[in-house]
């Protein structure tokens, strides 16, 4: 563990020495190449500054608008019949927007469930198999000034959905199969060693 903790501490300053090295060795100007990157850094961030606000606005009113929550109880006999959690569905509908907003409804979902619960799975693969979709989209395509998104959004978007359905709809028989699997060939192991 404290060798784990060495390298994440080292890891940053040992990136940045080397690459001031590398840039050394090619007889670049470290210090100049990194002041231009830095300055076209900070003119993306000017153009793409109006559609980061915009989006950060329409999520906040998204959230506080209770439409989420009306969207999950119409959606409930659906969500029963495909055996998905109601208590997912926020977070599926808001991580293809919003990082930090689904974020928020994953720590809520595993403090009320725990994190070993099939709820708690659930949201964790979500959580890490997924990308704000909207988000990246309108960074993306204004950083290189794109304007007609609709195929890219309507394909993420289906493609967003389709992944959480039927994710959640074999997860529960996955985790099944596993567990089964894996004590099954564990008993086998110790059979075979006595």
């Amino acid at each position: 563990m404290n060798f784990i903790n060495y390298i994440s501490n080292i890891a940053v300053p040992a990136t940045i020495l080397i690459i001031i090295i590398y840039g050394l060795i090619e007889k670049q100007q470290v210090f100049d190449v990194f002041l231009d990157g830095a300055k076209e850094g900070l003119e993306i961030v000017i153009n793409i500054f109006p559609t980061l606000l915009g989006l950060f606005l329409s999520i906040n009113v998204l959230r506080e608008s209770g439409i989420i929550d009306a969207i999950t109880n119409v959606a409930l006999p659906v969500l029963n019949i495909l055996q998905v959690p109601p208590e997912i569905l926020p977070l599926a509908f808001l991580r293809p927007i919003s990082g930090s907003a689904s974020m928020a409804v994953a720590t809520d979902i595993m403090s009320k469930f725990g994190v070993d619960s099939l709820i708690g799975l659930m949201t964790s693969t979500i959580m890490g198999s997924t990308e704000t979709t909207l988000y990246t989209i309108a960074l993306y395509t204004s950083a290189v000034k794109i304007k007609k998104t609709r195929f890219v959004l309507v394909a993420a978007l289906l493609a967003d959905f389709v992944r959480n359905v039927i994710f959640c709809y074999f997860l529960a028989n996955y985790v099944v199969i596993f567990f089964l699997t894996f004590f099954a060939y564990s008993y086998i192991i110790i059979l075979i060693n006595f």
